[in-house]
């Protein structure tokens, strides 16, 4: 039986489950800590809350102030800074260019990942990634925190489930998510 989500909790009981991030946001309101970030940074804080009484603060990342930017001009030469932003601006010089642009999760981590080259290799990442996705063996990788992605995924990929709907997967889920343990998808062979 899956426990209530109170600062009573062990932190073992806490990380057996899966905790909504609504769930956990709430938590942390109830306990004056900051729900702000992705769901993996709220479940580090509350742990660090069960485990030692401390309050932890969120990680700030600093914001560039877009009023003292000047505007550039942007073109296929222009090099990607450490505090490049995946703007409005930058969005629409990429889709006069690539006329279906927008922003992955792939584009977004090669622009972080890329400091110092040029908007020319974005075009050339983005052609490159189009054409991995037409391989029938593409998968997208699926972030840790989508944990429910990652199950209806691989419930689909078990041959034991060809046939089965939607509805039957996500059942599945349901069930799998009120116990304690992984939430990893595994066969019934």
């Amino acid at each position: 039986m899956r426990p209530s989500l109170t600062r009573d909790i062990s932190v073992s009981s806490f990380k057996e489950f899966y905790w909504l991030k609504e769930e956990l946001q709430s938590f942390c309101k109830e306990n004056g800590i900051s729900a702000s970030g992705s769901k993996i940074e709220i479940s580090d804080r509350i742990e660090t809350f069960l485990l030692t009484g401390e309050v932890k603060k969120p990680i700030r990342k600093s914001k560039v102030n877009n009023k003292s930017e000047p505007q550039v001009d942007l073109s296929l030469n222009t090099v990607i800074s450490d505090n490049h932003r995946c703007s409005q601006n930058v969005r629409a010089f990429f889709k006069s260019v690539i006329p279906n642009f927008h922003f992955s999760t792939y584009i977004q981590n090669y622009f972080k990942n890329n400091n110092g080259k040029t908007y020319r290799d974005v075009v050339d990442a983005w052609y490159k990634e189009e054409e991995r996705k037409k391989d029938p063996s593409y998968k997208k990788k699926i972030a840790p925190q989508f944990e429910y992605n990652q199950f209806i995924r691989d419930f689909f990929a078990d041959s034991n489930n060809q046939g089965k709907s939607r509805e039957e997967a996500i059942e599945a889920w349901n069930h799998i998510k009120k116990l304690p343990g992984s939430n990893k998808y595994k066969s019934n062979n």
